[in-house]
């Protein structure tokens, strides 16, 4: 199944056709309306968590599957062994590296990812030399790095480099699936798409809203969800507002319930 179109049926509504002739629609009402709920739950996250914007690198190679917990205690061992910088990731033994972020998983893959990472990143100038590449051309830059695929690339553009892109990641599939949004499975690009032709160039509303997608799924939208505890499973009663329940009212507790 590949992107075949996308198109505006109305002003913020963005329709993308899938072969087969399905279609998925995603509007900035729904998208939004879900964004003021979980902000008034959540509270503003104010995410990437990092002391340095190449630590965000960091953690977008890190997190890749694995929880962000795991990403926590690798970022704290890694802090506590050596500077977060990429010449120290660079020198750093190989043994070394990769016993630092043994929390994240598959460390002895991600420490040379982190490496491969941190040489084209001094290669191209450091953090001012990408800065200065179009967003598309940035995205393929990182995309050429061994290891950094669309979503790793994408979190680094989105926190790092501050570009109006949003990220799917598995929170994003899950948590659209289940409100009815999409089936889930479509391919990365059908999902970024829709989400962005919806919105616009907002990067802040992609930051926050991946960042409250990421938080729900973390903590209720679980792979087995904890629905009592979901503040879109009872949205149309804590809010009083019909447009905001109707657009994000989770259906998922009442259509799974055992």
């Amino acid at each position: 199944m590949v992107l075949a179109a996308i198109r505006y049926s109305k002003p913020s509504i963005a329709t993308v056709s899938l072969d087969g002739g399905e279609l998925l629609e995603l509007d900035r009402e729904r998208l939004e309306a879900l964004l003021e709920q979980l902000v008034a739950y959540h509270g503003q996250l104010h995410w990437w968590p990092a002391q340095s914007t190449f630590e965000i690198l960091m953690g977008a190679v890190l997190t890749q599957n694995t929880a962000w917990r795991n990403v926590e205690h690798a970022i704290a061992q890694l802090r506590a062994t050596m500077p977060l910088t990429p010449h120290a990731i660079v020198d750093a033994p190989s043994e070394q590296l990769a016993a630092a972020i043994r929390p994240s998983g598959y460390y002895n893959v991600k420490a040379q990812r982190l490496r491969t990472l941190s040489v084209a990143y001094l290669e191209a100038g450091g953090y001012d030399g990408l800065d200065r590449l179009a967003t598309n051309e940035l995205r393929d830059r990182l995309l050429a790095v061994k290891g950094v695929g669309r979503e790793t690339a994408d979190d680094i553009l989105l926190y790092a480099f501050k570009r109006p892109v949003f990220v799917i990641d598995a929170y994003t599939r899950r948590i659209f699936s289940r409100l009815g949004w999409c089936r889930g499975d479509e391919p990365y690009e059908v999902l970024r798409a829709a989400v962005e032709e919806a919105c616009g160039a907002e990067r802040a509303l992609f930051h926050e809203l991946h960042a409250q997608l990421v938080e729900l799924g973390k903590a209720t939208c679980r792979p087995r969800p904890r629905c009592n505890l979901c503040p879109l499973a009872s949205s149309a009663a804590e809010t009083g507002r019909r447009a905001v329940a109707r657009k994000a009212s989770c259906p998922f507790p009442t259509q799974h319930s055992s």
